[in-house]
C-alpha cells in the first residue's frame, strides 16, 4: 500500500461508497470446487502425482515445492496444538446463552448484540493483558408505518398480493431503506434481463425502464448494485423477485439496501415475480402495478467495534485478525458468525497464555484481534474502521501500519467445506500491491490442509465479508469459510468421504449450512469436527506469520511500496 495522500483519499472514497452500498444478506457466491485427492509425501513418485493434480488446477510444481519448504521450516509451531476445541465451544455456548436470553438474536440494535460485546470485552480483560478498545459509530434505523400494499393489473384483472412477516406464506416483503411510495394509479412494468447487473442489461430492457416499475430477478450481483443502477435509469420503483433455483429460494426474503437509497422497493416470491415478469414481456397485457409503501425513520443507534492489541510487537507492522460479532435478526447466529467470533477469541486468549511462557517467543509484529459490528448490515463496522484508519496520523492506528487481514466468517457449517479464500479471485480493481501476498496466504492455508491429509476447496473473494475494505485499500487478505447456501455436490461429498472416511463427507444435494440466516442457526448447527480443523488452521496461519523474519517483504515482495 502506498502512503501518498491522493491514493489515500481515493481509497477513502471507495470505503465511503462501500459503507453506503454494501449488503450481505445474499447467498455467498463463487465456490471453486477442486476435484481430486491431495496428499503430501516425501517420495518422488507421490510428489509427481500431487504435482499432476496441481497442474490440472493451474498450479505449478515449483509452487508446491516452495510451499513444502515453508511447511518444513515451520514444523515446530505450537499455537494450533494449544487451541482446545472444548474451550472454543464454551465461548460458542455463551453466545447461545446470550441469544436465548434476548429473544433469540444477537443482531445490532438489540440487547443480544450489546451483551455479546460486553462478553467479549470482559473475557479479554480478565484473561489477557491486551489493550482492549470498544469504539462506537451510529447507524440509521428504519421501520414501516403501515404494511405495504402491492396490486397488479394484467389484462384488466386485478390481484392483491399478500404481505406477511411470515415469509413462508408471504407473496412479497418490504425492503429495508426503501423510500415511501403512493402509486394510486397503475404504473407499467418492465422486466430487466439477466439480473440487471450491467448497463447492457438495462439498455436491453423493453420498454425502456425510465418512469416504470422494474422487475429484477435475484442473482449474479448484489441487490444494492441492482438498486444503484436502477436509480441511474430513473425508474419509478424496483421489485426484486426470487429465482426458484433452490428449495429456499421461492419465498420472499429480507433485503437491506444502502442507507442512502432513494427508490421504493419490495421483494417478491418466485411465483409472484415470474407471473409479473411474464406479463411484462407480453406488451398486449398492459401489465401495471399499484404500490403503497409507508416508511418512517427512527433515531440513529450506536454499534460497537472491538479491537484488542498484544502489548508487544511493532505497532507499525500489525497483523489484523477479524470476525463479525453480530447475527441476523432471524436467529442466534451461532455459525454466522458466532463461530468466527469464538475462534477469534480463542486465538487471542491462547496466544496471550503462550506469551506468558518464557519458552514461547513473542512475535516481532503486533497482533490486533477485532470483532466488527454490523457486518450483516453491509460490512459497516469494518468499513468504518478502515475509514478511520485512513484518516489517522497516530502511530499504530494508521492504515499504513497494517500488514495483513485474516478474516473468519462462518467456520462451523454442518454440511461443511474446508474453504480457503482464493487470492486469484479478488476484484479487478484491487490494488496490485495486495495481490501477491493474498495468493501466498491462500497457499499457506492450502498447505496446512494438505499436510494434515484433509480435503479443501477454494472459495471466492466475493466482497461479502469484512476482508473487503482491507483489500480495497491494498492490504493483503485471506481467511477461511465453511460454506453458506451453496449446494454440496456429489463429487464434493465423495471427495470428502474418500479422505475423511465414509459418511464424513456430508450430504450431497443440500446446502452447506441449511440454517444459514435462519432461526435454527443455534449451537446444534455446528459441526464440531470441521470447526476444530478450521480453528487449528487459523491458529497455524497466525503463528506462521507472527514468526516470519520479514513479513512485510514476504507479503509485498512485488510491490514498490507499502
Amino acid at each position: 500500500m502506498t502512503d501518498t495522500t491522493a491514493i489515500q483519499l481515493e481509497t477513502k472514497n471507495k470505503m465511503m461508497k462501500t459503507l453506503q452500498y454494501k449488503r450481505l444478506k445474499l447467498p455467498i457466491l463463487g465456490i471453486v470446487f477442486i476435484f481430486g485427492t491431495l496428499t503430501v509425501a516425501l517420495y518422488i513418485t507421490i510428489l509427481v502425482k500431487i504435482n499432476k493434480k496441481f497442474s490440472e488446477n493451474g498450479f505449478s510444481t515449483e509452487k508446491l515445492m516452495i510451499n513444502s519448504k515453508l511447511l518444513h521450516q515451520s514444523s515446530d509451531l505450537s499455537l494450533a496444538e494449544s487451541i482446545r476445541i472444548d474451550e472454543v465451544m464454551t465461548y460458542l455456548n455463551e453466545l447461545q446463552h446470550i441469544a436465548t436470553a434476548f429473544n433469540g438474536t444477537r443482531a445490532v440494535n438489540t440487547p443480544g448484540f450489546n451483551s455479546t460485546l460486553d462478553y467479549i470485552v470482559n473475557y479479554l480483560t480478565a484473561n489477557t493483558n491486551y489493550k482492549v478498545n470498544k469504539n462506537f459509530f451510529y447507524m440509521r434505523d428504519f421501520s414501516l408505518a403501515n404494511n405495504p400494499v402491492l396490486i397488479s393489473s394484467i389484462n384488466g384483472v386485478k390481484k392483491n398480493y399478500t404481505y406477511s412477516t411470515n415469509l413462508s406464506t408471504a407473496e412479497f416483503y418490504h425492503v429495508k431503506f426503501s423510500i415511501s411510495a403512493n402509486f394510486s394509479k397503475g404504473v407499467p412494468l418492465t422486466l430487466v434481463p439477466n439480473g440487471g447487473c450491467t448497463d447492457d442489461d438495462w439498455r436491453k430492457a423493453k420498454p425502456p425502464p425510465q418512469g416504470r416499475v422494474v422487475l429484477v430477478e435475484r442473482g449474479i450481483c448484489f441487490f444494492y448494485d441492482k438498486a444503484v443502477i436502477a436509480a441511474k435509469y430513473k425508474v419509478a420503483a424496483i421489485l426484486f423477485f426470487n429465482d426458484g433455483l433452490a428449495p429456499d429460494r421461492f419465498s420472499p426474503e429480507e433485503v437491506v439496501l444502502a442507507e442512502e437509497n432513494a427508490l421504493p422497493a419490495l421483494f417478491l416470491s418466485y411465483a409472484a415475480g415470474e407471473a409479473l415478469a411474464n406479463a411484462a414481456l407480453d406488451l398486449s397485457s398492459n401489465a401495471n402495478v399499484q404500490l403503497f409503501i409507508d416508511v418512517k425513520d427512527l433515531p440513529d443507534f450506536p454499534v460497537g467495534n472491538i479491537c484488542a492489541d498484544t502489548p508487544t510487537g511493532d505497532p507499525t507492522q500489525t497483523i489484523v485478525i477479524g470476525s463479525h460479532s453480530d447475527s441476523v435478526t432471524e436467529g442466534a447466529g451461532i455459525n454466522d458468525n458466532g463461530s468466527g467470533s469464538a475462534a477469534n477469541l480463542a486465538l487471542a486468549v491462547t496466544l496471550a497464555r503462550l506469551f506468558r511462557s518464557p519458552a514461547y517467543p513473542k512475535y516481532k509484529y503486533r497482533v490486533r484481534f477485532c470483532w466488527w459490528g454490523a457486518e450483516e448490515e453491509g460490512l459497516v463496522g469494518s468499513v468504518y474502521h478502515v475509514i478511520q484508519a485512513l484518516s489517522s496520523t497516530v502511530v499504530g492506528e494508521r492504515f499504513s501500519d497494517y500488514l495483513v487481514n485474516l478474516n473468519y466468517d462462518m467456520l462451523g457449517s454442518p454440511n461443511y467445506i474446508f474453504g480457503i479464500y482464493d487470492g486469484r479471485t479478488v476484484r479487478n480493481d484491487t490494488p496490485t500491491e495486495a495481490l501477491s501476498g493474498s495468493n501466498k496466504i491462500t497457499a499457506l492455508f492450502r498447505d496446512w490442509f494438505v499436510r494434515h491429509k484433509l480435503p479443501w476447496d477454494y472459495t471466492g473473494f466475493d466482497d461479502r465479508s469484512d476482508y473487503f475494505p482491507f483489500l480495497a485499500g491494498g492490504i493483503v487478505a485471506g481467511g477461511l469459510f465453511s460454506g453458506a447456501d451453496d449446494v454440496k455436490t456429489q463429487q464434493e461429498r465423495d471427495r470428502y468421504d474418500e479422505m475423511l472416511g465414509q459418511g464424513a463427507g456430508g450430504i450431497a444435494g443440500i446446502i452447506h449450512d441449511p440454517c444459514y440466516h435462519k432461526e435454527c442457526d443455534t449451537i446444534q448447527n455446528i459441526n464440531v469436527f470441521g470447526y476444530e480443523k478450521m480453528v487449528q488452521a487459523a491458529a497455524y496461519a497466525l503463528e506462521f506469520l507472527g514468526r516470519h523474519n520479514d513479513l512485510k517483504s514476504w507479503l509485498y515482495a512485488s510491490s514498490d511500496s507499502h
